[in-house]
C-alpha cells in the first residue's frame, strides 16, 4: 500500500495540469491513466481534428480565390495529410509520461477502481490519498439500434489509413459538421443523417441553416427527419435503414453525443454521486464525498464540455483542493464549429434566449462587403448581434472564414465591458478582424 497526499484519475488536459499544480504545492501526487497517455483531446480528439483541418482551410483558402490568381483547387492526399497527424499524436503519450516523470509525478496505468473514500486499487495496487480529482473525461456514445457493433467512431475516423469513397455520419452536432468537412474536402461523397431537422441546437438556427446551405453546396448531403433504426453489412458495404429510408455506403460514422466515463470506478463504494450526464459537483467542484474532486468532462454542468474549460477547471480545483475558497465563477465561453466556414458563438444561450424571447432582440449584419472579408473572397461572412431590454449584448454569433478570431476579439470587449468609445482609442493593424471591432459595439 502506498501513500498520497492527491491521486488524479485521468491525464488528460484537465488531469495533467491538475497533477502539476498540486505538485507544485509540496504534496505527493500520483496519476493513473487507463488508456492513453496525454487524454481524449491531444491523442483522438480536438488536436487531431485540427491537424487535419489545417489541410481543409488551405485548400478552401486556394477555392475561394479560383479565377482571382489561381488556376484549381488543390487536390488533399489523405495519406500524406494523415502523416502530418501523426507526426503529432504519435508522441503526446510519450511526452506525456516524460513530462511526468521529469515533475516526480507517480504514474500507474491501468483501471482506476474505488474500494472506498480514501483508498483505491488500480491492477492489483491498493493506494490511498488524503483526496482524489476524477477528470477522466468522456467517450463517444454509441446508438442503441440493430447493428450497433457496426458504427464507428470519431475516434476511428481519425485513425483512417485511407478514406473510403463514401462516408455517412449519423448525428449532426460540430463533431459531425466538422469531421464531414473534412471528408468531404478530401474527396469522400458525405451524407449527414439527423433524427430531426435542427442540427447544431445550441447555435443560432439562421446562422445554421447558411452553414447547412454552404456545406451543401460543398457537395455533403444532408437528411433530416430520418429515424435511424439500424445497420446491416453487405460485405464490404453497409445498409442504413430507417423509415422509408435506405442508404448504402462504404463507413457508418456514429457522432449522437458523447458519455462520461464513469465505468469502472466503483464510485459507489467512495459514496460519489452521478448520473447519464456525469458525477455531480457542487460549486467547488467537490463530489458527494468532500474529499473527492472531479473537474473537466466527466461532471455534470451545463457549461460547454471543451479543453479550455476543463483546463479552467483544473486551475481552480488545485486551490480548492488545498483552501476551499470562493465558488468558480465560470467567464464568457466561445464555442466554434470549425471548416472552410466557422460558426463561433459567445453569450446567453439560445435556449435561454427562446425561453424569454419578448426580452431580447436582435441584429444580424451582412459582412461579405466589408473589405476584411472582400480581400479573401469570404462571401458567406455574418454576424448576429442579441441585445435586452437595455440594448447590452447578450449573445454574438459569427459565420466567416476567420469566425474564431472575431469572436475571440468581442469575447474580450464583453467581458471588459468596453465601449464604442473606449474601443476606438484604440490603434490596430489593418486590415485585420480587429480593425473592424469599432463598428460592432
Amino acid at each position: 500500500m502506498i501513500n498520497y497526499d492527491a491521486i488524479v484519475i485521468g491525464s488528460g488536459p484537465a488531469g495533467n495540469s491538475a497533477a502539476y499544480g498540486l505538485k507544485a504545492q509540496g504534496k505527493k501526487v500520483a496519476v493513473i491513466e487507463s488508456d492513453l497517455w496525454g487524454g481524449t483531446c491531444p491523442n483522438r480528439g480536438c488536436d487531431p481534428k485540427k491537424l487535419l483541418m489545417s489541410g481543409v482551410e488551405a485548400q478552401k483558402r486556394i477555392e475561394t480565390l479560383v479565377g482571382k490568381g489561381f488556376e484549381k483547387t488543390p487536390k488533399i492526399i489523405w495519406e500524406d495529410l494523415m502523416a502530418f497527424k501523426r507526426n503529432y499524436t504519435d508522441f503526446v503519450p510519450q511526452k506525456t509520461k516524460a513530462g511526468l516523470d521529469g515533475a516526480e509525478i507517480d504514474r500507474y496505468q491501468g483501471q482506476a477502481s474505488f474500494i472506498d473514500a480514501h483508498q483505491i486499487i488500480v491492477d492489483d495496487q491498493i493506494l490511498t490519498a488524503e483526496q482524489f480529482l476524477i477528470a477522466t473525461g468522456q467517450r463517444p456514445a454509441v446508438l442503441q439500434i440493430d447493428g450497433q457493433d457496426l458504427l464507428q467512431s470519431s475516434t476511428d475516423f481519425l485513425a483512417l489509413e485511407h478514406l473510403p469513397k463514401k462516408i455517412t455520419f449519423i448525428g449532426a452536432g460540430y463533431i459531425a459538421f466538422e469531421l464531414a468537412v473534412i471528408a468531404n474536402a478530401a474527396g469522400s461523397e458525405v451524407h449527414i443523417i439527423h433524427h430531426n431537422d435542427r442540427p447544431l441546437k445550441e447555435f443560432d438556427q439562421g446562422l445554421v441553416e447558411a452553414l447547412v446551405q454552404h456545406l451543401e453546396e460543398s457537395g455533403i448531403q444532408f437528411h433530416f427527419n430520418i429515424e435511424t433504426k439500424g445497420i446491416e453489412l453487405m460485405h464490404p458495404e453497409y445498409r442504413i435503414i430507417g423509415k422509408d429510408f435506405e442508404l448504402v455506403t462504404d463507413l457508418v460514422i456514429g457522432a449522437t453525443g458523447r458519455v462520461p466515463n464513469v465505468e469502472g470506478l466503483n464510485l459507489e463504494k467512495a459514496g460519489v454521486a452521478y448520473d447519464k450526464r456525469g458525477i455531480q459537483v457542487n460549486e467547488r467542484l467537490q463530489t458527494t464525498q468532500s474529499n473527492i474532486f472531479a473537474c473537466g468532462d466527466v461532471i455534470a454542468k451545463s457549461q460547454p464540455k471543451l479543453t479550455p474549460v476543463a483546463s479552467f477547471e483544473a486551475d481552480y480545483v488545485v486551490q480548492a483542493m488545498q483552501t476551499p475558497g470562493e465558488e468558480i465563477i465560470y467567464p464568457l465561453i466561445p464555442t466554434i464549429v470549425f471548416g472552410d466556414q466557422r460558426l463561433a458563438r459567445i453569450g446567453l444561450s439560445e435556449r435561454a434566449i427562446a425561453n424569454q424571447a419578448e426580452k431580447y432582440h436582435s441584429k444580424t449584419l451582412d459582412l461579405s462587403g466589408w473589405y476584411t472579408y472582400r480581400r479573401i473572397n469570404d462571401q458567406g461572412a455574418k454576424i448576429k448581434f442579441v441585445y435586452d431590454e437595455e440594448e447590452r449584448i447578450v449573445a454574438i454569433t459569427c459565420l466567416s472564414q476567420i469566425a474564431e478570431e472575431v469572436i475571440n476579439y468581442l469575447l474580450l470587449i464583453l467581458t471588459k465591458k468596453m465601449s464604442h468609445e473606449e474601443v476606438e482609442k484604440y490603434i490596430f493593424a489593418y486590415p485585420s478582424p480587429a480593425s473592424d471591432l469599432s463598428y460592432f459595439v
